[in-house]
């Protein structure tokens, strides 16, 4: 016996979404309709820029709708009319309940962590930011409040002492869209039984703003390298130093990778004082010498410490 398809309408922005998406056609579902952003004007060229789920969703003919409000009245009798058996969201805004309300078969949301572990807009920066050693993905069915839903299916995967966010993002991507695949299978079969999320293991994941990447030196040495993991390579961890040859001038400086440094002493040092030693760059943190391996000087690329120590004299990190 074949399996059933379903009519779905599909709401998500990033790249992350697009791997769902795309497995989505390749299983044979029908994609009634894509929702995503607005396009946005962004750049020194004030270009019209097009988020990654337009851009896939354009590229292979799906009919794509922009709401600038998802509670407009036309945007909401367009979806009504399209009569979907089903709505998936991956990685956009909050709907409104006359939306997610809307299809006979619910709307089920792809969340990058063991719910009730991180919820909210940045779920795999905090997971590694906090020193996570394991994470996944959930799907859920929305309900009222946000990330609180009926839990549908859990995919876990290590994360690796060398991870940054990057690499865990690129695995959950993978596994969230084979996951995705299989609940919508579930759903059509008629064979979900949904669990309520466990009660007392809430762990916030807000939003990533510029403050939140700021480095500060006078904390573990292994609670900074966590932060640089869980922010690179974007929007990645700053900081400042004072240059020997710029006196009173600082320069802000993303930092992607450090290394952790064992039997190190720092003593009668400061945190944020520079130890350098041949080609390396370490800073001292509040409980000894963090090592610092590729970083970017505002206004130039990115670089290992070799090279930034060619061109730059640190003294100390702020």
């Amino acid at each position: 016996m074949s399996e059933k398809k379903l009519k779905i309408v599909f709401f998500g922005t990033p790249e992350f979404a697009v791997a769902s998406l795309d497995r989505l056609l390749k299983d044979g579902q029908d994609i009634a309709a894509v929702v995503t952003m607005p396009d946005k004007i962004a750049g020194r060229g004030h270009k019209l820029i097009q988020s990654d789920v337009k851009q896939y969703a354009v590229a292979n003919g799906l009919k794509v709708l922009q709401p600038e409000r998802l509670k407009a009245p036309e945007f909401v009798e367009e979806l009504r009319n399209i009569n979907a058996d089903l709505f998936i969201v991956i990685a956009f805004r909050m709907l409104p309940e006359i939306v997610w309300s809307m299809p006979p078969m619910g709307t089920f949301n792809l969340h990058a962590s063991l719910l009730p572990k991180y919820r909210g807009a940045a779920p795999i920066n905090w997971a590694v930011i906090k020193g996570e050693t394991e994470t996944g993905v959930t799907t859920f069915f929305l309900k009222h409040e946000i990330d609180t839903g009926d839990i549908i299916e859990q995919r876990k995967i290590e994360i690796l002492p060398e991870d940054n966010v990057g690499h865990v993002h690129d695995r959950l991507m993978i596994l969230g869209a084979d996951m995705v695949s299989h609940t919508v299978k579930e759903i059509a079969a008629g064979t979900v039984v949904a669990q309520p999320q466990p009660e007392g293991e809430f762990i916030p994941a807000p939003k990533i703003f510029k403050d939140t990447c700021r480095i500060v030196w006078n904390q573990p040495a292994e609670r900074i390298h966590n932060l640089v993991r869980g922010l690179a390579p974007y929007p990645a961890a700053w900081a400042a130093f004072e240059d020997s040859r710029t006196a009173g001038v600082n320069t802000d400086v993303k930092i992607f990778e450090t290394a952790l440094v064992s039997g190190n002493d720092s003593a009668g040092l400061n945190p944020g004082d520079v130890v350098i030693e041949k080609s390396r760059l370490f800073v001292v943190a509040s409980d000894g010498l963090l090592e610092i391996r590729s970083l970017q000087p505002a206004g130039k690329k990115r670089m290992d410490a070799d090279a930034f120590l060619r061109g730059y004299r640190p003294e100390k990190f702020v």
